[in-house]
């Protein structure tokens, strides 16, 4: 009984970890190691843009771009599991933000509108997509002429050079392999940051950030 309990407790506390930025409490900390503020100025979000957030979970970065896009503007908030969504809106309620739309998408569509978007954001969700070419043609799809997309990853150290699959398993991807998947898929890449930093301070854990751009045609 003992050894059970002791094996529950490190299960459940590597759990909470490995969910740990998904919750509320810890989006200022969030804040800070993700420089986020930093990146929705260098994408260039502006006041009345209209955005999307895909693998939103409970809202972190929904919110941050609902603060940014204000009354005039709208974020499209998008999960495939419900019980993030419902969250996600209740953080919004509380909040007095009435510019969310969420949205249950599935697995291989995220379910957005055609042409609307002026901004998509996917981070650090894009290595979880087994179905990514899909997904990148439905993210074309809703951008606007000019739209951009920004997807910002973690590259652990000890998958670096390993093949997709092989970083995939890891929870983690390098952007050798998305950057050419966003140019097999009609994008144009604007800019790259290649060390953003450590996600969760996590020496292993590098981020790096793509700004990619659907063609103005």
């Amino acid at each position: 009984m003992k050894l059970f309990f002791s094996l529950f407790l490190i299960y459940f506390t590597g759990f909470l970890s490995l969910n740990a930025q998904y919750s509320e409490a810890d989006w200022k900390d969030r804040d800070s190691w993700m420089k986020t503020e930093a990146l929705l100025d260098s994408a260039g979000v502006r006041v009345g843009d209209k955005v999307a957030d895909i693998g939103c979970h409970e809202g972190y970065l929904s919110i941050h771009l609902s603060k940014r896009v204000l009354e005039n503007g709208r974020v499209y908030a998008v999960d495939v599991r419900q019980d993030r969504l419902e969250t996600l809106r209740e953080n919004a309620n509380e909040r007095g933000l009435r510019n969310v739309i969420t949205i249950k998408g599935d697995y291989d569509d995220p379910k957005l509108p055609e042409r609307e978007l002026d901004f998509v954001f996917i981070i650090d969700t894009y290595h979880e997509m087994d179905s990514y070419e899909k997904i990148l043609r439905h993210v074309r799809n809703a951008l606007k002429p000019g739209g951009k997309l920004m997807l910002l990853e973690k590259l652990k150290k000890r998958v670096k050079g390993k093949s997709r699959d092989q970083q995939v398993s890891a929870h983690s991807l390098g952007p050798e392999f998305v950057r050419k998947e966003l140019e097999q898929a009609g994008f144009s890449i604007i800019s790259e940051i290649e060390n953003h930093g450590k996600w969760e301070r996590d020496a292993d854990k590098q981020m790096w950030v793509i700004l990619a751009q659907k063609s103005v045609q």
